[in-house]
């Protein structure tokens, strides 16, 4: 893998974000390429806008990506994969979590509820996943992070079993089995097909 890879994670505040990024930053490094991660926290414990870029590769120079650069978003709910749709390159591999996260303008009631960003996104390419409904079905509502992660892995190329120790090693001790099986429903979900553009 001599080419950069960039990944662009984006939620809001509470998904997990960062820890996946965490995960994929450690997968990465442990298959020996040169890795960089940066953060963008904004309102995060508020609900707010978290974005992070994990870019990977024989060699890295920067963190940080400008637009139509992104090889793979993943977004963890749709409101967040349409606001950064713009980063990804016409090749590049959009997966979101169906879920949305309505805006604190929206709940608040000084902005309409947005409509159609999901056909704006399938029009794109974008690859929806239910990670919210496959994390619970793993027994950790939680997690749909890593079933994010599941899924991504599919597109990425690295071993399982780099994916299984670091998951293994990085979320606490008393969810690893719960955290092991959301990582595999996400990866099943894209060996049926579900994750192909």
């Amino acid at each position: 893998m001599s080419d950069v890879v960039t990944v662009m994670l984006a939620g809001v505040g509470g998904q997990g974000t960062i820890l996946a990024a965490d995960v994929l930053a450690k997968v990465a490094a442990a298959a020996g390429l040169d890795v960089k991660l940066s953060e963008v926290h904004g309102m995060a414990q508020r609900g707010g806008s978290v974005d992070t870029v994990v870019r990977f590769g024989e060699r890295v120079y920067s963190p940080v990506t400008d637009p139509g650069m992104v090889d793979h978003l993943v977004s963890f709910e749709v409101i967040e994969a349409a606001r950064r749709i713009h980063y990804v390159k016409p090749e590049g591999r959009l997966l979101v979590n169906s879920r949305t996260v309505q805006p604190m303008p929206v709940l608040i009631g000084d902005s309409p509820t947005p409509f159609g960003m999901e056909a704006v996104l399938a029009d794109e390419g974008a690859v929806f996943i239910d990670a919210d409904e496959l994390a619970c079905e793993a027994g950790s509502p939680k997690s749909a992070n890593i079933v994010l992660m599941g899924a991504l892995s599919f597109g990425l190329g690295f071993d399982e079993t780099l994916w299984r120790e670091v998951i293994s090693a990085r979320v606490p001790p008393k969810t690893v089995e719960a955290n092991l099986r959301a990582f595999e429903l996400g990866r099943q979900a894209c060996e049926r097909g579900e994750c192909e553009l």
